[in-house]
């Protein structure tokens, strides 16, 4: 099973494993989050990030999930890389959550492309009925 580690701001990691759990209707397991706040040193999280990702991977790999690119969650999270083994996506959304946690029992190449087009399908213009 793919492990799911969120790199986030503050506790909106947290606030979206929350959510993915009411809309799956149970806490998934082998998912972890870390919050990011503004007075925390990026060089004394990352080694709690690397020990999260190692105790997250049973050996199918791991996705890493972040906010926003180029900010902090994100550039430890760029850390964490290793193509094929650990692989990472920005731009973390409840639908790209839900469809990882849902194809998490596939390979790693297809659970980061579900993942991708679960944030991506996610996003549509609502109309009034």
């Amino acid at each position: 099973m793919i492990g799911i580690l969120i790199v986030s701001h503050g506790a909106f990691g947290e606030a979206l494993i929350h959510c993915a759990s009411h809309v799956l209707g149970k806490r998934p397991l082998r998912v972890r989050q870390i919050g990011v706040t503004v007075h925390d040193d990026p060089d004394l999280i990352l080694p709690q990030a690397q020990e999260l990702a190692r105790a997250l991977d049973d050996g199918s790999g791991v996705l890493v999930l972040t906010d926003i690119l180029g900010a902090t969650p994100a550039n430890i999270a760029t850390r964490l890389l290793a193509p094929g083994r650990v692989e990472g996506l920005s731009g973390v959304s409840l639908p790209m959550l839900v469809r990882a946690l849902t194809y998490r029992e596939q390979p790693l190449d297809v659970v980061v492309q579900k993942a991708m087009s679960g944030g991506r399908d996610g996003v549509v213009r609502l109309e009034k009925n």
